[in-house]
């Protein structure tokens, strides 16, 4: 051998050595700690969720300027890079908990920043996995701008490319943040947290005794707070939901979703369909049996949906599902939940989803069955009007398809809230079963015979035949037919081949909105 190619083989050498020392993280100490608490490593992670052999790594030799001072941090506590999902390029970070507690210093934000950048320049979504204890207080302002510096990019990336984070550790104080600002939070239960204060300053400050679970554990970030979409059992499950989260998703706002035909006949006659409809319209019914037998159906599997926030606003329901191959946003009021009134948390919870469908040209279909808004003092207290006009704002700002399929009810206010003609639905659809009104029978004909009631020899008998009369004559979707804010009453079982007639025909639509900056969205 030449000493040319000593010298280069040296250097290889080298290089595989350096690597290696690199991909082992925090050291095998730190390693074993990791899997002590049940958790995964964060390579271990990017294994598991992207296509075997196509991880690129970037940035894997950056070191913190702050190293002399407490030690070197092997790729400075993150690991950044691209790969393919399902054979679609998506960029990543995954925060290393191993080493110095997977903390942020400068470097460790720049690493981030660049895939963001990085990903936004290619039209890929980002995907971020946080396992951290925070900022790296030693690098002091650095570390807190380096989340600034995150924070701007994740607002420049709205929008334009889907951004999803997991939480699969701590996420506390500012670094709750760049989650907040991505589209979609996923958590484990039992391994993951997130809160602006954690337990020691809570009860430092507030004298209140509470543990890391019960302040922002995976369900509670969900079911009270409205943080995280979904709460997963274990990090291979919240991977996976990842995984097909992304398949219902475009890569930018550049393109829309890739269509995906699932075998379902698009013909397909549902019978069964309007059996789920109680006679009684004050009883409720699962609408999951609605979305299951509408919207396309894959060979063995039951579920044909992906349901975002599923205990979050449970009187709402947002998810993803095919209609004809087709990636469309649903949603449903769930007459389970609250009778399927829409109060503050609904409407957050729906506004929000509207916006994201909007944003990457993803359709929405509205099943309708909603008796109005939740009454009360913590609803009007609590500023329902405010948050109400958010969907308001959010259904008459979309140019995506838009089509209503009104079910059971559909009363005053909510009836427009749900996507009405009035708001931009290119398809109003109605059962024969909708009673679309001002209010409902049980409200509206004690207010409208009231006089007669007074005089009537037994005013429950008057009342309950007034009451029978206003739904036949008045709260019936042929009023409405009649006056074009109805296209057409459907029977149930051809609504399936009835919506893809009516979506497949609004993709084409071309909408145009006024010149402005951006409008102002209610708080």
């Amino acid at each position: 051998m030449t000493e040319d190619s000593q010298a280069k083989e040296r250097q290889l050498a080298e290089l595989r050595k350096r690597r290696e020392r690199i991909k082992g993280m925090g050291g095998k100490e730190r390693v074993e700690i990791q899997k002590k608490k049940g958790k995964l490593t964060a390579r271990e992670r990017i294994d598991l969720l992207l296509d075997k052999g196509t991880f690129r790594e970037v940035g894997m030799f950056a070191k913190s300027r702050g190293a002399a001072s407490y030690g070197e941090v092997l790729a400075d506590a993150v690991i950044t890079g691209y790969g393919k999902i399902d054979g679609r390029r998506v960029y990543l970070f995954s925060q290393d908990f191993t080493s110095m507690g997977g903390t942020l210093s400068e470097i460790h934000a720049k690493k981030i920043c660049n895939v963001i950048d990085s990903a936004l320049r290619e039209g890929c979504p980002i995907i971020g996995i946080n396992d951290s204890g925070g900022a790296r207080i030693q690098d002091g302002v650095d570390a807190l701008a380096g989340y600034g510096q995150i924070f701007f990019r994740n607002t420049l990336a709205s929008g334009v490319i889907p951004q999803i984070c997991a939480i699969i550790g701590p996420c506390a104080g500012g670094a709750v943040y760049s989650p907040a600002l991505m589209d979609f939070i996923f958590m484990v239960k039992g391994i993951s947290y997130a809160f602006i204060t954690g337990p020691r300053v809570v009860k430092a400050v507030m004298g209140e005794e509470i543990s890391e679970e019960e302040l922002g554990g995976a369900i509670v970030a969900q079911r009270k707070a409205g943080v995280v979409c979904r709460s997963e059992n274990s990090e291979e499950e919240c991977l996976q939901s990842i995984k097909e989260l992304l398949s219902y998703l475009p890569s930018s706002n550049r393109e829309g979703p890739k269509r995906i035909d699932w075998g379902d006949n698009p013909d397909r006659i549902e019978a069964s369909l309007f059996d789920i409809i109680p006679a009684n319209p004050s009883k409720p019914y699962d609408m999951h049996q609605i979305i299951e037998k509408i919207f396309d159906q894959r060979k063995g599997e039951k579920k044909n949906y992906f349901e975002i926030f599923p205990i979050f606003a449970t009187n709402i329901i947002t998810c993803f599902s095919r209609l004809n191959g087709w990636s469309v946003g649903i949603i449903a009021n769930q007459p389970m939940s609250k009778a399927g009134c829409l109060d503050i948390d609904a409407c957050d919870k729906a506004s929000r989803f509207i916006r994201f469908c909007d944003a990457f040209n993803i359709p929405i279909i509205n099943l309708v069955d909603v008796p109005g808004y939740l009454p009360g003092t913590d609803q009007e207290w609590g500023g329902v009007i405010r948050h109400g006009a958010k969907m308001l704002y959010a259904y008459s700002e979309a140019t995506v398809p838009k089509l209503t399929l009104a079910i059971r009810k559909a009363y005053g206010g909510a009836y427009l809230g749900m996507c009405s003609k009035d708001l931009g639905a290119d398809i109003v659809f109605c059962w024969p079963s909708t009673e679309l009104a001002v209010m409902g029978a049980e409200g509206a004909a004690p207010i409208i015979f009231r006089k007669e009631l007074k005089k009537a020899a037994d005013p429950e008998k008057f009342l309950q035949e007034k009451i029978k009369e206003y739904r036949e004559e008045f709260a019936n979707p042929y009023r409405a037919a009649e006056h074009l804010h109805v296209d057409d009453v459907l029977d149930p079982a051809e609504t399936r081949p009835r919506l893809i007639e009516a979506l497949e025909m609004a993709m084409t639509k071309v909408g145009r909105k006024p010149d402005k900056k951006h409008g102002v969205m209610p708080t």
